[in-house]
């Protein structure tokens, strides 16, 4: 026979209070493990707010934190930014909760709009010519087929400093760490230069893959305002005063969701923050490199503290898995050793192609058409949209929808499914407990090449849309 969890509750974890043992939260998180398991509370079950258990059990609010973290932490439980914390049950899940994905789990009818990945071109056709050009010479053979120094070879550390150069801002080679893809060096950045327990700060709605690292690595995080421009420095100073923090996550261009881009003027002063604050700076340029025009990186004003995290994963080719970090000299040695704690080293048959493909100017060629057909898609659903509220930038790959009020993203998002479309909503990119905005993120990145199957998708995003003004 079960009961009702808000009444209940309250008896349960005094039971386990007294008869459990170990700390206090660990007593607190087996008692409701027990009631789950026992069928006394009820899958879909909202657990009571943190200061009320809190009150009526005679314990911290930190305690509670820790019982309902701990359940969450072994999968029992949901926490909803903004709702609460629910008995996990089959469908109720957040995006975020089964970690970002690159690939979408859904079966081959649906359509998705919901996923940044590079449009397919010819490098098929290139990586085709340089693997048989590889296989007549001997000594790159050679050169690939045994171990070489974490940071990677000279050759390649040469190439990604090419990559990384923009403008005024030149990369240098020693400074270079090579890796497997933009991710890979988040995670290198992350276990190289901080530590379990720190606290990391990056804009309210940011890239998915960090919530990810952090979670694994035991680092937190917290997401402070953004604006058009996205992260605010005001935000960042005062989360600054108010906590314990050593680094700084931003993508300062082409931020990921809001597309948005900072001016030179507020990157100089999220900089001047930071040295203020003391602050690491991890600057992810995955999508940036898709903007020719864009100012100078944070790198550049900061050299000093910042690491660059960029890759050829967005714009020319996601398979080849290689990614480069640009980082202070001081910090090469730590960088390197995360490469070797993770994977040894960079796998040198990717970096081998990703050079040549630098190198001969291949990379530069995929991205130059990456961007033109971004453009041309992007001014073929423009049209769909007229009369909605969105942004984004020439430049990138998707487009960032406002929901009108009353009608939530999670609604729309699941009317679109139902006709085979996918779309990812702002819960999955958001950090911390304030408010979700309602807003869509749909790219134009679908690899089926089908400019009618594109027209189609965003057809449906907009009528859908326009049920709800």
């Amino acid at each position: 026979m079960t009961v009702k969890v808000s009444i209940a509750m309250v008896s349960i974890l005094r039971d386990g209070l007294a008869n459990g043992l170990g700390v206090k939260y660990k007593r607190l998180a087996d008692a409701v493990e027990k009631g789950i398991t026992q069928g006394l509370i009820e899958p879909g079950c909202k657990l009571p707010p943190h200061r009320l258990l809190a009150d009526s059990l005679g314990v911290t609010i930190g305690t509670i934190s820790r019982a309902y973290g701990e359940l969450e932490r072994v999968g029992l439980v949901v926490a909803r930014v903004g709702d609460g914390t629910y008995v996990r049950q089959h469908g109720m899940e957040r995006p975020r909760d089964g970690g970002f994905r690159n690939v979408s789990d859904e079966p081959q009818p649906f359509f998705d709009m919901s996923r940044n990945q590079p449009i397919p071109g010819d490098e098929a056709l290139f990586l085709s010519q340089s693997l048989q050009a590889l296989a007549l010479d001997p000594v790159a053979l050679q050169r690939i087929g045994g171990y070489t120094a974490e940071a990677g070879l000279p050759r390649y550390r040469a190439a990604g400093a090419h990559w990384l150069r923009h403008q005024a801002f030149v990369a240098n080679a020693e400074q270079i760490v090579c890796v497997n893809g933009g991710q890979h060096g988040l995670l290198c950045a992350l276990t190289g230069l901080l530590k379990a327990g720190d606290t990391l700060v990056t804009e309210h709605l940011t890239y998915p893959g960090l919530i990810s690292v952090a979670r694994l690595l035991g680092i937190k995080l917290i997401g402070v305002a953004m604006d058009a421009e996205g992260l605010m420095p005001d935000a960042l100073n005062e989360a600054c005063r108010n906590h314990r923090i050593s680094a700084l996550y931003c993508t300062p261009t082409i931020q990921n969701p809001t597309a948005a881009v900072m001016s030179v003027p507020r990157r100089e002063a999220i900089v001047e923050v930071c040295r203020q604050h003391n602050l690491l700076i991890f600057e992810d340029e995955a999508h940036a490199v898709l903007a020719q025009q864009r100012p100078l990186p944070l790198s550049y004003f900061a050299p000093e503290r910042s690491v660059l995290i960029g890759s050829l994963s967005k714009a020319v080719s996601a398979g080849l898995r290689v990614g480069y970090l640009h980082a202070p000299q001081p910090l090469i040695g730590r960088l390197s050793a995360a490469v070797r704690g993770t994977c040894w080293m960079a796998s040198p048959l990717t970096l081998e192609v990703a050079s040549r493909w630098i190198e001969n100017g291949t990379a530069e060629q995929l991205l130059g058409r990456q961007t033109v057909e971004i453009s041309r898609r992007k001014a073929l659903v423009a049209g769909r949209l007229d009369g909605l509220a969105y942004k984004t930038h020439p430049h990138s790959p998707h487009f960032w929808i406002e929901v009108p009020d009353p009608w939530r993203a999670s609604q729309i998002a699941a009317e679109l499914k139902e006709n085979n479309f996918l779309v990812a909503t702002a819960e999955m990119f958001a950090v911390g407990q304030g408010a979700v905005p309602q807003f869509i993120r749909a790219s134009v990145c679908h690899s089926a090449g089908d400019d009618r199957l594109l027209l189609q998708g965003f057809d449906a995003l907009a009528a859908a849309l326009a049920e709800t003004v």
